[in-house]
C-alpha cells in the first residue's frame, strides 16, 4: 500500500463540510483508478487533458518487488501524490509532484486537477497550498524574489488556473504551444532526403539503443525529452497507441540512425507529430523537414483528418518551420513558477 506522508482535515468553501487531504508516496490500484476517472472527467469538462503523458506513465507504473514488499501501482521513485476527498469519500482533487530532480537541485514539477463536481470550493487552492508547503515555499509571495523551486503545469492555460496562479504569485516561466493543421485531402510536398539516406520503420527489440543515442544528442537541451532511457522507450512500446509502422527512422547506407519521426494516433483519429529528432551532425541537410513531411504523409495516408504537435514557444526556428508546413497555434500549456 502507498503510505501517507502527511494528512489533515480541512473545511472547504461552499461544500459546507470537511474534506481530507493526504500526501503520500504511492496509491493502491483502487485509488489509481479513481484518479484516472477524475482526470477523464476534467478533460471532458475542459477540452484539454489536465496532466501530461509523463504523469499517466507514472500512475501506471510501480517499483519492482526488490524495492517494496509488494508491487503497488503509482508507487514510483520520484513521484508524490496529493489527494483530497470529500467527507463522503469522493475524490475531489488530485496533484502529482515529480521530485526526481530534487536531489540535484532541480525544481519540483507538479500537475493538478479538480473534479468538475467540486470546483469553486477551494479544492485547487488547498492543493496549491499543499504543494508550496511540500516545496518549503511560503504561501504568501515574499519581497526577496522567487527561485522557481516549484513549477506547476497549466494545460490549456485555463482561466481558473490563471486566477489561481495570480493569487499565489506564480510567474509564467515556460510555454509549450500546441499547433495543428488539417490533413484530409492535403497536398504535401514529397520529402527530399539527403543523398544516401532512406527511411524505414522502427524495429522493436533492435533499434532502441540507437534511438536513445540520437534522441539524447538531438534533445540534450530539453528538460524532459533529452533524458529518455531505453527502459522508458520500451515502456512506451507497451502503450495502446504505439505502432512501429508510424515510427519512421532515417538511416544511412550502413543503417546508422541519423534521425527519426515518431508519430502518434489519438483515439479520436487525430495524428500527432510526437517527436522529430535528428543527429546535430546532420543539421543543414534538410533531414528534419524531410522526416516531418514523411510523417505527415504517413498520417494523412492512414486516414488522420488533422494533426497536432507540441513545440516550445521560444524555439523560433522550429515554430517557423511548422508555420511554413501549414501549422497554426491552437492553444498553450504554461509552466508557472514560484
Amino acid at each position: 500500500m502507498g503510505h501517507a506522508g502527511n494528512q489533515r482535515w480541512l473545511n472547504i468553501g461552499n461544500l459546507g463540510r470537511v474534506v481530507h487531504l493526504t500526501w503520500r508516496n504511492g496509491l493502491d490500484e483502487t485509488e489509481t483508478a479513481e484518479v484516472f476517472d477524475l482526470l477523464t472527467a476534467a478533460e471532458r469538462a475542459d477540452g484539454v487533458a489536465p496532466v501530461g503523458e509523463h504523469v499517466i506513465l507514472r500512475l501506471r507504473s510501480h517499483r519492482g518487488v526488490s524495492e517494496q514488499i509488494e508491487p503497488v501501482q503509482a508507487d514510483v521513485a520520484g513521484s508524490e501524490h496529493f489527494v483530497i476527498r470529500a467527507d463522503g469519500g469522493e475524490l475531489a482533487g488530485y496533484a502529482h509532484m515529480d521530485t526526481e530532480g530534487e536531489s540535484r537541485g532541480e525544481p519540483l514539477v507538479a500537475e493538478l486537477a479538480v473534479h468538475p463536481r467540486f470546483r469553486e470550493n477551494g479544492i485547487g487552492t488547498q492543493l496549491v497550498a499543499a504543494l508550496l508547503e511540500r516545496a518549503e515555499i511560503p504561501v504568501e509571495p515574499d519581497d526577496e524574489g522567487d527561485s522557481y523551486r516549484l513549477r506547476i503545469w497549466s494545460h490549456g492555460l485555463l482561466a481558473a488556473a490563471v486566477r489561481l496562479a495570480d493569487r499565489f504569485g506564480f510567474t509564467r516561466v515556460r510555454e509549450l504551444w500546441r499547433m495543428g493543421r488539417e490533413l484530409s485531402g492535403a497536398e504535401l510536398d514529397e520529402p527530399v532526403l539527403p543523398e544516401g539516406v532512406t527511411v524505414r520503420g522502427f524495429r522493436v527489440g533492435e533499434d532502441e539503443p540507437e534511438l536513445v543515442r540520437v534522441n539524447h544528442l538531438a534533445f540534450s537541451w530539453h528538460p524532459e525529452q533529452g533524458g529518455m532511457t531505453e527502459a522508458e522507450l520500451r515502456e512506451k512500446e507497451g502503450l495502446d497507441w504505439f505502432d512501429p509502422a508510424g515510427f519512421l527512422l532515417a538511416v544511412d547506407d550502413a543503417d546508422r540512425l541519423l534521425g527519426f519521426h515518431w508519430t502518434k494516433i489519438h483515439p479520436d483519429g487525430s495524428g500527432e507529430v510526437y517527436v522529430v529528432g535528428v543527429d546535430p551532425n546532420t543539421q543543414g541537410s534538410g533531414l528534419g523537414r524531410a522526416l516531418t513531411l514523411a510523417g505527415l504523409r504517413y498520417l494523412r495516408d492512414v486516414g488522420c483528418p488533422r494533426v497536432l504537435l507540441y513545440v516550445e514557444a521560444d524555439n523560433g526556428p522550429a515554430v517557423s518551420v511548422y508555420r511554413r508546413l501549414g501549422f497554426e497555434r491552437w492553444d498553450v500549456d504554461a509552466q508557472l513558477g514560484r
